[in-house]
């Protein structure tokens, strides 16, 4: 990920210089009255801007895929409010407190990887991360990025994914069919997972070993084209991940 760290006060900047060196590559920017100490705290890595902070937005949103702002909060949602299009396009927007105690993901939790980024810049700080999307607050299973870390994608309308979520965080009986791909999802699987999986969830190795009618989401893994009986049964509710 092309990442853009953020900061406008004195002490945020020398916790920017941390955050710039846990992320290789990453771009620190801030005020032009602090260009001293951007300079010190990124070296080779400061930008410096003159004007507001919110002018900056829109160029930050077209050149990177997430920004880390060590900045409020609110500030954050309301500097970031009028650029937002959607989650599959929106970048990975993370907040971090000046005392570096927080990393919360704003934008883009999973689908943009804010909340694998705030992840990994707890670790690196010694923060919390704050993640307030229900699969990762539950350890179940995140229906729009299994087997990312793989390579996998997937297919599924964007109704399909809310349904297939829902029936996931809300305990509903999932079928999950694996017929290609590394078994190694769950342990893989974004932000980590350690437990068991899901109680909800049922393993099987066929697409045709599942009763459609027994359950409210089916995920189905497969290189092959889904036999359009079974489609036709699972309209609306099903995501089919290829490897």
């Amino acid at each position: 990920m092309k990442i853009a760290v953020v900061s406008i006060t004195k002490h945020g900047i020398a916790l920017a210089g941390r955050v710039v060196a846990a992320l290789p590559g990453a771009q620190l920017f801030a005020p032009e009255k602090f260009r001293a100490e951007a300079d010190a705290a990124a070296p080779g890595a400061a930008h410096c801007y003159a004007g507001k902070v919110g002018e900056q937005v829109p160029a930050l949103f077209a050149a990177f895929d997430g920004i880390v702002a060590i900045v409020s909060l609110g500030a954050v949602v309301r500097l970031i409010a009028p650029h937002l299009k959607g989650k599959e396009v929106d970048p990975a927007v993370v907040v971090i407190d000046e005392a570096g105690k927080f990393a919360i993901p704003v934008l883009s939790g999973h689908l943009g990887g804010a909340n694998q980024l705030a992840g990994h810049l707890a670790a690196a700080l010694g923060a919390q991360a704050v993640l307030t999307t229900a699969s990762d607050a539950r350890e179940t299973i995140g229906v729009d990025i299994l087997g990312r870390e793989l390579g996998w994608t997937f297919e599924a309308t964007h109704d399909e994914l809310v349904r297939c979520s829902a029936a996931m965080v809300n305990d509903e009986p999932v079928a999950l069919i694996q017929e290609a791909g590394s078994p190694d999802w769950w342990a893989n699987h974004a932000n980590g997972r350690n437990g068991p999986l899901p109680a909800n969830v049922s393993l099987f190795a066929r697409l045709e070993d599942v009763d459609p009618e027994r359950f409210a989401a089916v995920l189905w893994i497969s290189k092959r084209a889904m036999p359009a009986s079974y489609a036709a049964q699972l309209a609306g509710r099903h995501v089919i991940y290829r490897p």
